[in-house]
């Protein structure tokens, strides 16, 4: 399953990406989570300790993360605020961290967390305005590095019909 969150209240852009997806027989959950209520990581790692995969944030986005968790793929649209993601597409990856629990271990010669699921989900980044698409794309294959999965590439909304590209 793909799973779209376009985190900007520019809804243009998931029906543009609805209509390339058609295009090439893809179907996608998406999500208009631009206007729903998701709040910061507080860094409690309740999540991690109290709470095992579960954030103590009280909002909208538990039943986002649920969907998140069953995805073969995550899509993130943001608006760019200083030449990244804005505080809405930040969030996302920030609330991310249930995937994983505190314990470590050694992969490939780096330490990184042990995830909680089986399963995997990779993730791509659609932004609007202007970013540092060199820094976003390292900082996404870092981020999906570790979550133990793959990063799905870094494209401007111009480029809708390459992002899609990149879904199976």
């Amino acid at each position: 399953m793909i799973l779209v969150l376009n985190t900007t209240t520019d809804r243009e852009i998931t029906e543009i990406l609805r209509n390339d997806m058609n295009a090439k027989g893809i179907t996608a959950e998406v999500v208009e989570a631009g206007e729903l209520r998701m709040g910061n990581c507080i860094g409690c790692n309740h999540c991690w300790l109290k709470t095992p995969g579960e954030c103590t944030v009280k909002d909208d986005f538990p039943e986002i993360f649920k969907k998140i968790v069953h995805a073969d793929q995550l899509w993130v649209i943001s608006d760019t605020a200083l030449g990244f993601l804005d505080h809405k597409g930040k969030n996302i990856y920030d609330r991310l961290i249930p995937l994983a629990t505190m314990y470590l271990c050694f992969k490939e010669g780096q330490m990184r967390h042990v995830m909680r699921y089986d399963r995997r989900t990779d993730i791509g980044i659609i932004y609007k305005g202007e970013a540092d698409r060199e820094y976003l794309k390292r900082w996404n294959e870092r981020a999906t590095l570790n979550f133990d999965c793959h990063s799905l590439g870094v494209f401007n909304t111009e480029e809708l019909k390459e992002a899609v590209s990149c879904m199976y």
